[in-house]
């Protein structure tokens, strides 16, 4: 990756690189030949616009040169208007002529309204929030260019959910029947409403896109300049290259790494695939299974902290918890997927009887001279400054700065035309997650001002009669419903707006059951059941079954749930609550990369591995199974939310119980296992995530050590000469 360096000249800074995927490039680019092709002049253009945006917005971060509304409608405007030059109205217009006219004028009228709109709020609110006729055009174009904006790189989906949002509230939901029914609002309201307000477009997606988000995406693709993809890859191969399975290992190793700089399946499966899944057909691998792993192992990449794309900063704005604590509490569960995926991984590889690779002369030394140093003092630098309390904005830039020196340590220094080439490729990164956050907000401004998540949490609660389990099932059933044509940012934000609310009560209700059983409710607590339960009365205040606390609390009304749970759970359970129902969510958002019919991540680890692309889609999903598992085990045990000690245990019974689950879909260990033994293990596997006594844990993880020594003693006795 490294380019000899030397004065910064525009018109031969610039060589032909391929933009950085973001996390929610998943659907913009599954037709590469979208994204219109520049040369010569207008391509330097584009450079040099790239690169002012990505300084603007590095400055703005250090300086608060601008409201946070004035910087919202700049980014909006920005990468609007790169957002239409970039990518066609039509595949058939990339060289026409006339399209590129269309699409400059379009671009600028779209970039133009927005900063117009941040001078005119005084205006606006001088006028007793009038609008006058350059207000309404303005916002029209940009409502508009937001539409036909995502249209072009995300397809029909979060269009139809925009227009549909929009008329909702000014036309038809007067006519739903039920709790949907919504009286209106006048379309002027609606029109500010969809701007100004603290969700709308230039609201707080928005904020978070224009901060943390780009500047994370500009972090990762300084480290991708400075060679640290390719140490990654080199580091998985010192380390697991010799392993049974290496090659899948490698993999998982590789793209659970590379997830810290990127944190998008997609690309992560594009970068690290392209070396990975050759090296596990080479290996004996069959085609579909290497690019399952390849595209399992990827989607882990936006669960492994720090970056965690786009997600993980908004879900530290919906919860109000600190961006360090979401990432530290992140930590434990993405290492347990990952572990899953590589017994998936092992266990394939003794099915087949897969041999070990030879050695290809890779150690942690040549690993580390290749670009150890731009990876992992810019990494720990980060998670420093965040452990000390600096805002991720501040973090993000001076990680920025730090792998720039210490590229100059590795064999790839980075020069004023690298630096210029990682500002280039970030923005470019960044163009679909930055229209697609700022379009979002139009949606998510209906969802609040019609109260409709509140509704939807009482219909899933309602639905799920008062069952964690069932409402979880419900909710990924909506994840994958809406997987299939948002991208998983979006689809976070839609189900976290409509149903967190729901997950988190029933989550911080086992404390109150806990509190019913053991008869301390306390006052307050007893006077409300009183309300639902008058003919219970004698039982409050005495110590009961489970069974009886818990059909009392999930047949509570929500009029006396609600105030039951501000009374009795502490804030910090209810915070642990919160923030377990949201990443709950954020795991199950995942499931549309590995999940047919939709898979990108799968998709695009087959057009690799060439392999059929359902075949590929299916074994990914199996491969992924960490993502409904691992969210069970937040769900009903403090994995998240208990002492280091308690997430410790948990994490270890944990992966005797996810290798369990491995052994019994794939049906061996070390050797095949019998429909008994793998019915054993599954079982076992079960007890080991379940919140059980820990006796009992210990016993299953026993069994499936001595399943496992069976099976290595028979494979071992097979293979001794007679």
């Amino acid at each position: 990756m490294g380019h000899p360096n030397g004065p910064l000249f525009l018109a031969k800074a610039i060589t032909p690189m391929p933009a950085l995927p973001s996390d929610d490039q998943d659907t913009s680019n599954a037709d590469p030949h979208t994204q219109r092709q520049f040369s010569g002049l207008p391509d330097h253009l584009i450079a040099a616009l790239c690169t002012l945006t990505a300084l603007a917005h590095i400055y703005v971060a250090f300086v608060p040169a601008l409201s946070e509304l004035e910087r919202n409608a700049a980014h909006f405007a920005a990468f609007g208007f790169l957002a239409a030059l970039l990518h066609p109205m039509t595949p058939k217009r990339y060289a026409s002529k006339a399209g590129l006219a269309f699409d400059l004028i379009f671009g600028a009228a779209v970039a133009i309204s927005a900063i117009y709109l941040t001078f005119a709020e005084n205006m606006i609110y001088d006028r007793g929030v009038k609008l006058i006729t350059r207000d309404w055009i303005a916002i029209i174009i940009c409502v508009l260019g937001a539409i036909e904006l995502t249209r072009r790189l995300t397809g029909l989906v979060i269009p139809v959910l925009i227009i549909l949002a929009l008329s909702y509230v000014g036309f038809w939901g007067r006519y739903v029947p039920g709790v949907f029914s919504f009286p209106g609002l006048s379309w002027e309201a609606i029109a500010f409403r969809s701007v100004y307000g603290d969700d709308a477009m230039f609201g707080t997606i928005a904020r978070i896109s224009s901060t943390y988000v780009f500047l994370f995406i500009i972090f990762g693709a300084f480290l991708l300049r400075s060679g640290a993809g390719d140490f990654v890859v080199s580091l998985a191969r010192a380390i697991a290259g010799r392993m049974v399975g290496g090659p899948g290992i490698v993999a998982v190793i590789a793209s659970g790494l590379t997830g810290t700089i990127s944190g998008s399946a997609v690309a992560n499966t594009a970068s690290t695939g392209v070396i990975t899944i050759p090296l596990m057909k080479r290996a004996g691998f069959p085609a579909k299974f290497a690019g399952g792993v390849e595209a399992a192992a990827s989607t882990g990449g936006q669960l492994m902290p720090p970056i965690m794309g786009a997600g993980a900063f908004v879900m530290a704005s919906f919860t109000q918890i600190s961006y360090e604590v979401i990432i530290a509490t992140a930590a434990l569960p993405a290492l347990l997927y990952f572990l899953s995926v590589a017994f998936f991984v092992r266990i394939e590889a003794k099915r087949l009887n897969l041999p070990p690779m030879p050695d290809n002369g890779e150690t942690l030394a040549s690993a580390f001279r290749k670009g150890g140093a731009s990876f992992l003092l810019p990494i720990s630098l980060l998670i420093g400054l965040l452990m000390a309390g600096f805002t991720p904005s501040y973090a993000a830039v001076f990680g920025i700065c730090t792998v720039v020196v210490a590229s100059w340590l590795t064999q790839t220094p980075m020069g004023p035309r690298a630096i210029f080439e990682a500002l280039v490729m970030g923005t470019k990164g960044m163009v679909m997650t930055a229209v697609l956050l700022c379009a979002v907000g139009l949606v998510v401004n209906v969802i609040a001002t019609a109260g409709i998540g509140n509704t939807f949490s009482l219909m899933i609660a309602s639905w799920a009669g008062g069952n964690l389990f069932i409402a979880i099932a419900l909710i990924a059933l909506a994840s994958l419903i809406l997987g299939m044509g948002l991208p998983v940012t979006a689809a976070y934000i839609v189900l976290a707006t409509l149903s967190a609310p729901a997950l988190a009560g029933l989550i911080a209700d086992r404390f109150v059951i806990d509190a019913l059983m053991a008869g301390t409710l306390g006052e307050t607590g007893n006077a409300l059941l009183l309300f639902a339960i008058p003919d219970q009365a004698a039982l409050l205040g005495q110590p009961m079954s489970y069974d009886a606390a818990s059909t009392i609390i999930r047949g509570l009304p929500f009029e006396i749930a609600a105030p039951l749970r501000d009374s009795v759970v502490p804030h910090d359970v209810m915070i642990s609550a919160i923030l377990s129902a949201h990443m709950i969510i954020f795991w199950l958002s995942q499931d549309s990369n590995v999940t047919p019919p939709v898979a990108l991540a799968a998709f695009t680890a087959a057009a690799i591995a060439k392999a059929p692309a359902m075949a590929t889609g299916f074994t990914s999903w199996k491969l992924a199974k960490g993502l409904y598992i691992i969210p069970l085990m937040i769900a009903f045990t403090p994995f998240l939310s208990g002492d280091w000690g308690e997430m410790l245990r948990i994490f270890g019974f944990g992966i005797f119980g996810v290798y369990g689950i491995a052994a019994a879909l794939q049906g061996c260990m070390e050797t095949p296992l019998n429909w008994p033994l793998r019915l054993c293990a599954g079982a076992a596997g079960a007890v080991c995530i379940w919140p059980l006594a820990i006796g009992f844990q210990t016993i299953a993880a026993l069994a499936i050590i001595l399943l496992f020594y069976i099976s290595y003693k028979r494979g071992h006795d097979i293979s001794q000469p007679p």
